[in-house]
């Protein structure tokens, strides 16, 4: 008789065993998924953003009007050629672009505000579009509006550059 009760609950211990291993696994994963998500949604914008610094950096002026949506067959209206050399061409404050880095970015609305370090005394906000990835200047240096900033969050944490 004591032989039959001496395993009495052992399934019970494992079946909590289980269930506690397989909500920590859960909530491990949704944790990872979620910071993940947050740090590399706009990984896509800052590389077009990076595209556009390596074309002035090579000093391909053309290619990087091109990024801004606007080509000889196509000029913008209200920023011509002539424009954007003065903001971005050699003899520009922004001359250095090359050396540029990316500060900081973040979703606004349709597009992504993504702040430039180029040299100047105030970083460079530009945004990028999410549907045609095309680069502009931004009408504001941070989205209006409370936002979380969980990219910067990440660098303080962590220290990235």
């Amino acid at each position: 008789m004591n032989e039959y009760l001496s395993s009495y609950g052992q399934g019970d211990e494992r079946r909590g065993k289980l269930i506690k291993r397989t909500i920590l696994a859960v909530l491990v994963v949704a944790i990872l998924g979620t910071t993940a998500f947050l740090y590399f949604r706009t990984w896509s914008e800052e590389r077009a953003v990076n595209a556009f610094l390596g074309k002035l950096k090579d000093k391909d002026y053309k290619a990087a009007y091109a990024t801004w949506g606007c080509t000889d067959a196509t000029p913008c209206k209200y920023y011509p050629f002539e424009k954007f050399m003065d903001d971005w061409g050699p003899s520009s404050t922004r001359a250095n672009s090359g050396a540029a880095t990316i500060a900081d970015s973040e979703v606004c609305g349709d597009g992504v505000i993504v702040t430039v370090n180029v040299g100047t005394a105030t970083p460079e906000a530009l945004t990028v579009s999410q549907t045609t990835g095309q680069v502009g200047f931004a009408p504001w240096p941070q989205c209006p509006g409370r936002h979380w900033r969980f990219k910067a969050f990440f660098k303080r944490i962590f220290g990235g550059a």
